[in-house]
């Protein structure tokens, strides 16, 4: 066996252990060596509301999750769809309340009875 042979054998030895190496990572990275979880794994910050109408601190401290895509479009329309119905309701209670404090329209002064407006004296 000549160095010729070695050389040869060597090579062979690294190309089988490149393709073994490489088969391995390609497994592991498959999950094969070892149990993944079955459920989905999502980077999606959930973050419960109170059940209370919202404040201006509850929206401060709001962050939606980051998809592919940006925003989690659930999230973001789940969000202002009730600060639509919330911002209603309080336009409906400001309606109501300002009727309640709109200033009055001041009557017009009675005549007595009998007598029309063109008979009444300038004092009046």
């Amino acid at each position: 066996m000549g160095i010729h042979d070695t050389i040869e054998t060597m090579e062979w030895f690294i190309a089988v252990l490149a393709i073994v190496l490489l088969g391995a990572a390609a497994i592991a990275a498959a999950g094969g060596m070892g149990q993944m979880s079955r459920d989905p794994v999502r980077d999606i910050y959930r973050q419960d509301l109170p059940d209370r109408p919202l404040t201006a601190e509850d929206l401060d401290g709001l962050r939606f999750g980051v998809t592919l895509r940006g925003y989690s479009m659930a999230q973001v329309d789940e969000i202002l769809d009730r600060l639509g119905a919330e911002i209603a309701q309080r336009d409906a209670r400001i309606a109501e309340l300002s009727g309640w404090l709109r200033p009055q329209a001041p009557l017009a002064p009675e005549l007595p009875r009998g007598q029309d407006i063109d008979q009444r004296s300038p004092a009046e």
